[in-house]
């Protein structure tokens, strides 16, 4: 969601779009359906430019790609309306990429009275749908739309310079074919629409391109604006980091977790055990001599470099700032304590930082005194309500007054000018620019050190490269969905060591290359 903006006026990125697309399949509004409302929408907004279709010669030139399934519906549509429809598939239909696409297709297979089907997969296919195409009294182009990047291949190039040589009416679905639907920027060719059909929102694509773009209607195709703002696993699939053959160690991200003290020394190792589950290749823990024997001693898979006293001081500094040089993201606070000197440390620590950066627990305390030393970094705060109350010297509101909550936590993103996840029932993420609320997690998840998983999930996106708005979103969807698995399994009793455990499971149920 975009605070201080309306969903109706502005315009989204395709990216986003995507996420949003994805996100609506989960949360029950099914892809089908959105894809029906847009085919509908199109030759909706058709008959408010040309009034009846009744006898018109309508030509739809089609993808394999959910661009081409729009087209499929809205022939459908045209047929129903009294047209007389031809669809130009540029492609074999065997090659159609999703389910929803290939349903309609099969759907216009089976309209032999109405609809005229034609197969064109290479330029050669064309000699005999020129005429057509140039003759009819509208060509819808439904090539690409949002799936475009790059140079255009055959026979989509073919279809485009057919497309723009008729002397119909065109129109353009979503965004006109051969536009980089993000940028603008035409690297090949691209259709020169009379109309685009665009849908839910603006692409941003189509900023700078009235020329091609034409009269442009956005038509709403079902989505409810809340859905903008809810986490789901589109932002989790767009967080993930794919792996290649050739991928090393460190290719992976290399995170380093300063915390632990003389009363704590479980919360660094859970943040280290569960960022390395999420995928890190390297995590280090650097930890205050007292404890770091025995954070070593939870797992032969951590690494633990000893620092010099009982708890965090400046003497750590130096040594610290060697370890940051030489990783990709890093974490302060869990297990820190509150001695006076080790905030003191962790300020200036923070200070110095230039790496992405998380910070939880105690140094959040620590960083109430100063609360604004992260504008500008890539940072991370995971406060939960009370640290929440602590960092801005305000109350917050009570769970069940969601809307006040959000607001709160939006103000003050933009006042610290950071990105805050507050942990809660509803987690809130906000950057002071954009918010959006996670509904994973149950209430098992109250035990002590789930925090710290999460922070560890943060990290690694963090340590990816990942954007620390985005990172949060979907760091707190896996967090939350590892939970709810576990509680599948043990009900309510758990303990944190349960959610790192499942953290794999919940990222392959949304990783294109993990799922079978």
């Amino acid at each position: 969601m975009r605070m201080n903006g309306s969903f109706a006026d502005d315009m989204i990125d395709p990216e986003d779009m995507a996420v949003l697309d994805e996100n609506c399949e989960y949360f029950g509004l099914k892809r089908s359906l959105l894809m029906e409302n847009a085919g509908r929408a199109i030759i909706g907004a058709l008959k408010e430019k040309v009034g009846s279709l009744a006898d018109k010669g309508i030509v739809v030139v089609a993808g394999i790609g959910n661009n081409g399934g729009d087209g499929f519906v809205a022939a459908r549509h045209a047929a129903a309306e009294g047209g007389d429809v031809s669809v130009i598939l540029l492609g074999r239909s065997e090659e159609i990429k999703t389910e929803e696409s290939r349903a309609n297709w099969e759907i216009l297979e089976k309209m032999y009275a109405k609809v005229r089907l034609y197969i064109a997969s290479d330029p050669s296919s064309f000699e005999e749908l020129r005429e057509l195409i140039h003759d009819a009294d509208v060509v819808i182009d439904a090539i690409f739309g949002t799936g475009m990047r790059g140079r255009i291949r055959e026979p989509y190039s073919t279809g485009i310079d057919a497309i723009n040589s008729s002397k119909g009416l065109k129109v353009a679905v979503d965004i006109p074919s051969g536009i980089d639907p993000t940028t603008g920027e035409i690297a090949d060719k691209a259709v020169k629409a009379d109309i685009t059909v665009t849908f839910h929102r603006k692409k941003t694509g189509l900023r700078e391109r009235i020329d091609h773009a034409g009269e442009i209607t956005v038509a709403p195709i079902g989505i409810p604006p809340d859905f903008e703002t809810l986490v789901g696993p589109g932002d989790v699939r767009r967080a993930l980091k794919p792996r290649t053959p050739y991928s090393k160690k460190g290719d992976f991200g290399r995170i380093l977790i300063v915390g632990g003290g003389v009363e704590y020394s479980g919360a660094p190792a859970l943040v280290a055990l569960a960022s390395l589950r999420m995928g890190s290749d390297v995590v280090i823990v650097a930890a205050p001599k007292s404890v770091a024997e025995v954070v070593r001693g939870f797992s032969p898979n951590l690494i633990v470099r000893k620092l010099s006293g009982d708890y965090l001081v400046m003497e750590d500094i130096p040594l610290l700032e060697k370890m940051i040089a030489q990783t990709t993201g890093i974490v302060v606070g869990p297990g820190l304590g509150l001695e006076e000197e080790t905030r003191e440390t962790v300020l200036e620590l923070l200070r110095r930082v230039e790496r992405p950066l998380l910070v939880d627990a105690d140094a959040i305390k620590a960083l109430s005194a100063e609360p604004r030393l992260l504008r500008g970094k890539r940072a991370i705060i995971t406060p939960h309500a009370g640290e929440f109350s602590a960092l801005m010297g305000k109350p917050m509101a009570e769970p069940i007054e969601l809307r006040e909550r959000m607001r709160q936590v939006g103000e003050a993103a933009h006042d610290l000018g950071t990105t805050i996840l507050l942990k809660a029932h509803e987690d809130i993420i906000a950057n002071g620019r954009l918010l959006k609320i996670n509904l994973t997690g149950n209430p098992g998840m109250t035990v002590g050190g789930t925090g710290d998983v999460l922070s560890g999930i943060a990290a690694t996106f963090l340590g990816w490269g990942v954007e620390p708005f985005k990172a949060a979103c979907a760091s707190a969807f896996v967090s939350g969905r590892a939970g709810d698995l576990a509680r599948s399994e043990r009900g309510y009793h758990l303990v944190a060591t349960d959610v790192i455990d499942k953290i794999s499971y919940a990222i392959k149920e949304w990783d294109r290359e993990l799922r079978v």
